[in-house]
């Protein structure tokens, strides 16, 4: 059993990157109180601010990148409950507590479907789309995410956004990536309601934590992927 939140030092700042995925198998509603817990930890350690793990799965489609500021629109239950934590977490807290800070976070290389069809036999396959093109999405390599991490941990408060997007700062072909770890790719017809490109706007994380450009390549991705699993 680990150690009553009475008995830890007191510390900065709570990142608080549990969460439920439709893979548990438990309610997605589980997120908001996981959320909520969090909270209550910073509170009872001293934290002066909260990261909460969303998801990019709270916005709709768009041809656009998409900004913190637009409306969100999920089309999962998965997108749905992400949506609904954030809610909870904008309910005034009482007394002088931590902030939350949510990061809607993009593909994280190694924690998403690609790189774990990536880590078995055969080939890979992908959608393609009616423009002969598969999926676009917006990644961050694992180490990168870490220095995201370390920034909005020691930014000074009164800086901080309570919502930033957070991924490199281009989209990343989908197939570029299979491409890049030497596999075999595979193409299927896209299905009704598959989503071309997912973008996100990363303006206001580049203003505290900007990443190189190359944060982007999918040789990036894919050598970052191979160093933190092991696999290089």
């Amino acid at each position: 059993m680990g150690q009553s939140p009475d008995l830890l030092p007191r510390v900065d700042a709570v990142v608080a990157l549990w969460g439920v995925t439709p893979a548990h198998g438990a309610p997605l509603s589980d997120n908001s109180g996981l959320a909520l817990a969090a909270m209550d930890l910073g509170r009872r350690l001293g934290a002066d601010r909260v990261l909460h793990c969303s998801s990019a799965a709270i916005y709709g489609s768009s041809d656009r990148p998409l900004h913190e500021e637009d409306t969100p629109a999920p089309a999962s239950a998965y997108g749905a409950a992400k949506a609904d934590m954030e809610t909870v977490l904008r309910t005034p807290q009482s007394g002088d507590g931590p902030v939350p800070v949510i990061l809607r976070i993009g593909n994280v290389a190694g924690a998403e479907s690609l790189f774990a069809a990536l880590g078995r036999d055969g080939p890979v396959t992908l959608d393609r789309f009616s423009d002969g093109h598969g999926p676009d999405r917006s990644y961050i390599a694992p180490g990168d995410l870490a220095k995201v991490l370390e920034v909005l941990c020691t930014l000074p408060r009164n800086r901080l956004h309570r919502v930033y997007n957070v991924a490199a700062p281009r989209v990343t072909a989908m197939a570029d990536i299979v491409r890049a770890a030497g596999r075999d790719l595979h193409w299927r017809p896209a299905p009704d309601g598959a989503l071309r490109r997912v973008a996100l706007d990363t303006a206001r994380l580049a203003e505290v934590c900007a990443m190189p450009d190359r944060s982007s390549d999918a040789s990036w991705l894919v050598a970052d992927w191979q160093r933190w699993s092991g696999r290089g």
